[in-house]
């Protein structure tokens, strides 16, 4: 499987202007070929192949207006081409139903939240002994190495975001080698808003909600980013101001998927959840809580942790009716409101907490061995019969029996 790592760069700032002019050459290269698949299409000529764009690319170098490309290095051009090509085979898939569809290639902006470049084994990148990145025409760029490589990687990708951060991408090839012991849980989990996660053992993990926390500190710094004047060097620090806060409300988010998931791991052999249509409820009126959660980030990273751990991971189908099946008889009771979080079973009169229920239903989906052992789910209330009330007990006899003194009739 193959794995992504990112650590934080600190380039000096020869080293930001360097990574500028490489991000604007990369992005002209790109423009420059999309515009010419673009006028070939709009003329009824053929579609451009990839080995025209480079040549092209090679004959731009020695004219005067493209001749500063030249200044970095030609492989991240060449990858540049790679990536409109991506671009137009993933919109012809998309078309031809062999993915989800997606737009058609669009041109490049310098204003882009996002910018980056790519240098492959070709570009004679390298890791220092000292433990900086190498990269040619840029220099020893220090990184902040959190964690160690588990293979050597081929190709490092270096982004810069919106909040004017560095990024160098490393995607490395590696197997299940983090096999943990096998163990005895199996649960299933019922992603929601009020709880983020319910367990089918009854373990609730409330949500975070750090967008909504943050609020009045990005309300604040939006506010004040409106009243700068377009333009000038005062929006432009406002802008990486709300742009940081953002970043903080998605490392936060980030960073208690990533422990929630691990811990889930670590703790269970199999783990069960429901494809949830999160694009649909993005259509509703709950829209910025479910983006908030971040379920499918979250999914994610249970199923390649799973693959990669030696653990068993089950997604059910979106139609399976958890919330309308008792789990303890399993009737099917019909659909609920969403005020209704507690509920009595018809059939067997059990009384069932709303998301546990639904948990257990999607472990026994899944095939799992779950059962509602402390998820609250208890039979109703039943009244006494006459012989078996009473409040007074007396001290056992001989015999090990306990005996109650009941109430005599009349």
């Amino acid at each position: 499987m193959q794995l992504r790592y990112s650590f934080r760069l600190y380039p000096s700032a020869g080293q930001r202007m360097a990574l500028a002019r490489a991000f604007g050459c990369a992005r002209v290269v790109f423009n420059d070929a999309l515009r010419a698949r673009e006028e070939a299409r709009a003329a009824g000529a053929p579609f451009v192949t990839s080995a025209e764009l480079s040549r092209n690319l090679t004959g731009a170098k020695k004219t005067r207006e493209r001749a500063w490309l030249g200044e970095v290095s030609a492989v991240i051009l060449q990858q540049s081409l790679r990536d409109l090509d991506t671009a137009y085979r993933n919109f012809f898939d998309g078309l031809k139903g062999k993915r989800p569809k997606t737009g058609v290639p669009r041109f490049k902006s310098k204003r882009d939240n996002r910018q980056s470049i790519r240098f492959t084994a070709n570009a004679s990148w390298r890791i220092t002994p000292g433990g900086k990145l190498r990269l040619p025409k840029v220099g020893d760029v220090p990184v902040r190495w959190s964690r160690t490589l588990p293979s050597a990687p081929s190709t490092v990708t270096v982004v810069k975001d919106a909040a004017g951060r560095y990024f160098a991408s490393f995607v490395v090839e590696t197997d299940a080698c983090e096999v943990l012991p096998e163990t005895t849980p199996e649960i299933g989990i019922d992603l929601g808003l009020g709880h983020f996660a319910v367990l089918s053992d009854g373990t609730k993990v409330d949500s975070p909600r750090f967008l909504r926390r943050a609020e009045k500190r990005l309300k604040k710094a939006q506010r004040e980013l409106s009243r700068k004047q377009k333009g000038s060097s005062n929006r432009g620090k406002a802008r990486l101001t709300v742009a940081r806060a953002h970043a903080q409300v998605t490392d936060a988010r980030r960073e208690f998927h990533h422990r929630l998931s691990t811990r889930l791991i670590r703790e269970n052999q199999a783990i069960a959840v429901e494809d949830l249509c999160v694009k649909g409820l993005a259509r509703t009126r709950l829209a910025k809580s479910v983006h908030d959660a971040g379920w499918s980030a979250f999914v994610s990273m249970l199923e390649y942790k799973a693959a990669r751990c030696g653990r068993q991971f089950h997604r059910i189908g979106r139609f399976e009716p958890t919330s309308q099946v008792c789990s303890a008889c399993g009737v099917k009771d019909g659909p609920k409101p969403l005020d209704v979080r507690m509920w009595t079973c018809g059939a067997c009169g059990a009384v069932l907490d709303r998301d546990v229920n639904a948990a257990v239903n999607v472990a026994k989906a899944a095939g799992l061995a779950a059962s509602a052992c402390g998820a609250q789910v208890r039979p109703a209330p039943v009244p006494a019969q006459r012989g078996e009330t009473g409040t007074r007990q007396e001290l056992p006899t001989a015999s090990p029996r306990w005996e109650q003194t009941g109430i005599p009739g009349r």
